[in-house]
C-alpha cells in the first residue's frame, strides 16, 4: 500500500499515462488474485467497503428488482446484523416476507426447521458460513442444494470463514459471496462480493456515478439522458475505488496462501479445543456454542457474577484483548438467553503459551469475585 502512493498514485481505469496505467494494472491483477483465493472468475468479483456494503449490494441491487409482496427470504437466527438489517429495511418498503430459522440449544442451525421454513416461494436464503459469536460451521454444500432445489438463491456471508478455512465458490455452488480484508490480514474498509456472471448480467446497479457507465447521452429536444451501464464488475464499482485497499487485500491474500488455508484451520481447530479444555476445567465460567469440530476459532462465554463487559476490562488489564457484548447478533443472544457473552477468538498468529496465558487470568479474575 505504501508502494502504490510512493510510487504509483493515480486514478484507475481513467487515464492514459503512465502512472493511471500501472495503477490499474496493480488494480485488476489484485481482482484476479482475490477472484483466484476463492476459485471464481474475476468479472465476478466486486470490490466493497467490506461484507456489510456487500450484503447492501444485494439487497438494493438484486433484491429491489426481484422481490415482491408475496415472496419470502429465509434468513437464520444466527445471522451478524449486516444479513439481517438491510433485508428487514426493503421488507418495510416492499411488502415481501422474511423468515427466520431456528438454531438450537447449542447454538447451530436447526436444519429441520430450516428445510420446513423453505418453499416455493423463497427467492433468497441469507446464511453465514461460520457464526462470529459461536464459530459453528454451517454445512453449505447440503444447504446449497436444499436451495437451490427450491429455486431460490444463496446469499453466503464468508466474513469468518474466507479468512480461516479454505473457500470454494464452486464447490460450495453458491450465488453470492461477501467477506471483508480487515478480517484476513488486510487493511479496514475494503471487501468482496463473488457473485454469478449470470446473475450480475441482469442486476441493476447499487451506485451511480463515474466509471459504472459506458456512456451518458443527453437529447436536447426531450430534455433526457440516455445511459448505457458498464459490463460487470465495473458496473458496481461507482467513483474512485479504494484502490490502495484492494492493493492491501491482495497482499494479505498472497500470504495466507503462502501458508495455506488447511494449515490456518487445523491451527485455529487445534487452539480452540485446547482452550475449550482448559476453560471447561475452570468453576463459574460457561461455555456456549457447540465445542466439537462444528466450531472454528471462537469461543463464547461468561463468567458467573460479572457482566461480558466487566471481564473484558479485566483482561484488558492483563494485556489480553478479548470481545465483549452482543457482538452485532442479538437474535442469537435472546435465543440462547443471554444478555451478552465475552469471546475469545484466534488466528494464525495466536500460540498455545497466549492461551494458557489467558486460562491464568482467567483463574486470578475468578478468584478475586
Amino acid at each position: 500500500m505504501v508502494d502504490y502512493y510512493e510510487n504509483n498514485n493515480a486514478n484507475v481505469h481513467r487515464g492514459m499515462h503512465s502512472l493511471s496505467l500501472e495503477a490499474t494494472e496493480m488494480y485488476e491483477k489484485s481482482r484476479k488474485c482475490v477472484a483466484n483465493f476463492i476459485n471464481a472468475k474475476a468479472s465476478e468479483i466486486i470490490f466493497t467497503r467490506g461484507t456489510t456494503e456487500a450484503i447492501n449490494l444485494i439487497a438494493y441491487s438484486w433484491g429491489l428488482y426481484n422481490l415482491r409482496e408475496d415472496d419470502e427470504v429465509l434468513i437464520s437466527l444466527m445471522e451478524h446484523h449486516s444479513n439481517i438489517i438491510p433485508w428487514e429495511i426493503t421488507a418495510k418498503r416492499y411488502g415481501f416476507k422474511i423468515k427466520y430459522a431456528n438454531i438450537t440449544s447449542d447454538g447451530v442451525l436447526d436444519v429441520k426447521d430450516f428445510e420446513n421454513k423453505i418453499t416455493p416461494k423463497t427467492k433468497i436464503v441469507c446464511l453465514s458460513h461460520v457464526s462470529n459469536v459461536t464459530g459453528a460451521v454451517n454445512d453449505i454444500k447440503y444447504l446449497s442444494k436444499t436451495v437451490h432445489d427450491h429455486g431460490a438463491v444463496l446469499l453466503l456471508d464468508g466474513a469468518q470463514s474466507v479468512p480461516h478455512m479454505p473457500v470454494d465458490v464452486q464447490d460450495l455452488n453458491v450465488d453470492f459471496l461477501a467477506f471483508s480484508g480487515h478480517k484476513m490480514l488486510g487493511p479496514t474498509g475494503i471487501g468482496a462480493l463473488y457473485a454469478k456472471k449470470s446473475l450480475l448480467q441482469k442486476m441493476a446497479p447499487y451506485q451511480g456515478g463515474g466509471e459504472m457507465i459506458k456512456d451518458v447521452s443527453f437529447d436536447s429536444k426531450s430534455q433526457q439522458c440516455s445511459i448505457n451501464w458498464n459490463e460487470p464488475p465495473w458496473k458496481f464499482e461507482a467513483g474512485t475505488p479504494n484502490i490502495s485497499g484492494v492493493i492491501g487485500l491482495s497482499a494479505a491474500i498472497k500470504y495466507l496462501k503462502q501458508i495455506g488455508m488447511d494449515h490456518i484451520l487445523a491451527h485455529e481447530q487445534a487452539l480452540t479445543k485446547y482452550a475449550v479444555e482448559k476453560m471447561k476445567s475452570l468453576d463459574k465460567i460457561s461455555i456456549y456454542g457447540p465445542t466439537d469440530s462444528r466450531k472454528c476459532g471462537i469461543i463464547p462465554f461468561n463468567i458467573t457474577g460479572l457482566s461480558s463487559h466487566d471481564v473484558a476490562l479485566l483482561c484488558d488489564s492483563y494485556g489480553i484483548a478479548i470481545r465483549s457484548g452482543y457482538h452485532c447478533a442479538q437474535p442469537l443472544h435472546q435465543i440462547l438467553q443471554l444478555q451478552s457473552s465475552a469471546r475469545a477468538s484466534f488466528y494464525l498468529y495466536n500460540t498455545i503459551e497466549e492461551i494458557d496465558r489467558f486460562i491464568d487470568v482467567l483463574k486470578e479474575i475468578i478468584q478475586t469475585l
